[in-house]
């Protein structure tokens, strides 16, 4: 297996949260890491390059953009593309008002 090599871009900490900036030399990936340490939940996305700061200050956010692109793909390879109706979240909104009304 090959070495993967991942820097640490950034990291910040707030009422036990912690949230990881990385990139992956290699691949060029960029990932979010979020680590509650109160309740011992984490979580991981790859976000484009071009919005990493955004997804590493809004990981909330863009995991739930990311979570409601891997469902649509999902959906899209079995043939029921387009039956969902769940809330879109745009992490560009300052609001993040729901857009499906």
């Amino acid at each position: 297996m090959g070495t993967t090599r991942r820097t640490e871009l950034a990291h910040r900490t707030s009422d036990g949260l912690n949230v990881y900036l990385f990139w992956n030399a290699p691949t060029s990936r960029v990932t979010v890491s979020v680590l509650d340490a109160r309740t011992d939940e984490s979580f991981e996305f790859e976000t484009d390059g071009r919005h990493a700061l955004d997804a590493f200050n809004h990981p909330y956010a863009y995991a739930a953009v990311t979570a409601t692109a891997a469902v649509d793909r999902l959906a899209a390879s079995s043939g029921t593309a387009g039956n969902s109706h769940g809330a879109t979240i745009n992490p560009r909104r300052n609001n993040h008002a729901r857009t499906d009304r």
